[in-house]
């Protein structure tokens, strides 16, 4: 396990490694792997770093299941750039417990398009989510 202060091995393995390449539980480094990796690129299961491929992951470009970044693609994600969809893809917005009727909320290329559902919804005003606008002058909880 590596100490605060330690020298990063060139390759390390084991709980909580800090190498250059890091294999492991809790692996630090510029190349992550393992179960909580943290690292440049990481690969694993539930993953932070600037370049991730993981289950849950957070970082700048990012694929999983359920992701946050900059750049994403994934089955559930956020941030303002997912890959592989068209960049005026509508996006979907939920925010409602099982059993509760709740107006379709959706996020917008344009901030008229955004106008006009809101006025549908009986609601003022837009905001914006990311490079989308979303109706109504609040986001709904």
């Amino acid at each position: 396990m590596a100490q605060c202060g330690d020298k990063p091995k060139r390759i390390a393995f084991g709980v909580a490694p800090l190498g250059i390449i890091s294999i492991g539980i809790v692996p630090m480094g510029v190349v992550s792997i393992g179960v909580v990796p943290m690292g440049v690129i990481s690969l694993g299961v539930v993953g932070m770093g600037v370049l991730n491929a993981c289950v849950v992951g957070m970082g700048v470009l990012v694929a999983g299941v359920n992701v946050m970044g900059v750049w994403w693609a994934g089955i559930d994600g956020m941030g303002p750039r997912r890959l592989g969809a068209a960049p005026s893809a509508v996006h979907q917005h939920h925010h409602s417990s099982p059993g509760q009727a709740t107006p379709n909320l959706m996020a917008y290329p344009s901030r008229e398009q955004a106008l006009e559902r809101a006025r549908q919804l009986g609601c003022s005003g837009v905001h914006a989510m990311g490079s989308l606008w979303m109706p109504c002058a609040e986001h709904t909880q």
